[in-house]
């Protein structure tokens, strides 16, 4: 039987199943949606990304009720939030109104992005930390593979109507979503930093704390001010830190190599079944490497992790590119070089990316960090993914000169993490703000 930090922390993380699959979902129905309003390149690339808007927004501002009203709610409120979504994008027809509801999902994404991640590092013992923060990436990459096996078996057997279906699936775990998180406890260093001792022993005592005055003295230690500001000299490493591992993670291309990869087959020559059929090859290879890493992360490293997956990642994005350069028609070695690339990402910028995040700021700033780390996460999703159809479709080599830019920027993660980025495995919340010299 599961434990009692384990079990919570895997209902938290299931907000990341539902970010994945909203994530994804929209890939098997965008070439259907832009055909059905007319939609040219910048529209298509706009209604594509849409939902990012929301998740910028939603990841901005989530800190701030996380911080006022607890963690517990605002997933509660995020959970009817992917509900509403579904159930929206998979019954009407008009353009207006489907971008409202992507929107509305990509609120949900985005505040779950810093909520899930940051109550689970809250309740996390320091020995489970990266595999329990890791199950939010875990979650993440399970959504997406769903996401690809039902867009796989909705186009085959139902053809062009099937993009109702695709994004209103969503609805049956999001309701689930719901209803567990109702037993789970709010965090207990969000109880104590809001003089809430008495509710907060009990569930620290659950989670396994066999100190637990000298956790909550720790806790009391770590804080000046619970309204402390995040913008000041003294955390600038975590800031930096943060906003660089989020910038270069999607400068790996990844959200638009997952967004468009029917399409980037299609366009290397694979039928539209078989194009759809290649995808679900990606998001095994996403899961399967991600639960890999996730086995290690605590033993290896969060920083061994990523500097492997840097040159990998390098490597292969460099060979795709290099197929994408000539007659890339036929090319069968296309689907291994996309394989590869998404195994290195998963086992590394997958697997670390909301781990770190979660537990680089101090207890007094977490939740602003959490939220400028995914917003700045998203920031970078949203325009890469919005212009990359344009630049796929309208530039000689498009696809080829994408590509080459990917494997540049993860050439410059790896020297961002070889000489900059600090080890967090094994240490408590609170020793990693005193190691960063911000206690």
């Amino acid at each position: 039987m599961l434990s009692y930090p384990v079990r919570i922390a895997l209902i938290a993380a299931l907000g990341g199943f539902l970010f994945g699959f909203e994530t994804v979902v929209i890939s098997g129905a965008e070439k259907t949606l832009e055909h059905l309003w007319s939609l040219n390149t910048f529209w298509h690339g706009f209604t594509v990304t849409s939902s990012l808007l929301g998740t910028i927004l939603g990841s901005m501002i989530a800190g701030v009720p996380a911080k006022k009203y607890g963690r517990k709610k605002v997933l509660q409120v995020i959970a009817l939030f992917f509900i509403v979504a579904a159930v929206g994008c998979a019954s009407i027809s008009a353009w207006i109104l489907f971008i409202v509801f992507r929107i509305i999902g990509g609120l949900a994404v985005g505040a779950s992005s810093v909520v899930a991640p940051m109550y689970i590092s809250e309740i996390a013992p320091s020995g489970l930390r990266g595999r329990l923060a890791g199950s939010f990436q875990v979650n993440i990459v399970a959504g997406i593979c769903i996401a690809f096996l039902t867009n796989y078996v909705f186009n085959l057997y139902l053809g062009a109507g099937a993009w109702r279906l695709m994004l209103g699936v969503m609805a049956v775990p999001s309701v689930l979503f719901w209803i567990l998180l109702r037993s789970i406890p709010e965090s207990p260093r969000w109880l104590i930093l809001n003089s809430r001792d008495n509710e907060a022993i009990p569930v620290m005592e659950k989670l396994g704390e066999a100190n637990v005055p000298a956790v909550i003295q720790s806790i009391r230690d770590s804080v000046k001010e619970h309204k402390e500001a995040l913008f000041q000299k003294r955390y600038a490493k975590p800031i930096v830190y943060a906003m660089l591992l989020a910038m270069f993670n999607q400068f790996s291309g990844i959200n638009a190599i997952l967004y468009y990869a029917p399409r980037i087959f299609e366009m290397a020559g694979f039928s539209k079944n078989d194009a759809f059929g290649q995808s679900i090859f990606l998001g095994v290879a996403n899961l399967t490497f991600t639960l890999l890493a996730m086995s290690i992360i605590d033993k290896f490293g969060r920083k061994k992790l990523l500097l492997i997956g840097s040159v990998g990642t390098a490597v292969f994005l460099g060979l795709t590119a290099h197929a994408f350069h000539g007659d890339v028609s036929g090319n069968s070695n296309l689907l291994v070089y996309l394989i590869g690339f998404i195994a290195f990402f998963a086992f590394s910028q997958g697997a670390v990316i909301w781990v770190f995040i979660s537990e680089i700021f101090p207890n007094s700033v977490r939740s602003q960090g959490g939220s400028l780390g995914s917003s700045t996460h998203w920031v970078m999703a949203a325009a890469i993914s919005w212009i990359f159809p344009s630049v796929a479709e309208n530039l000689t080599h498009g696809v080829y000169l994408s590509f080459v830019f990917f494997a540049l920027m993860m050439v410059l993660q790896l020297i961002f993490i070889w000489w900059f980025m600090p080890e967090t495995k094994g240490r408590s919340l609170e020793q990693i703000q005193k190691d960063l010299g911000i206690a």
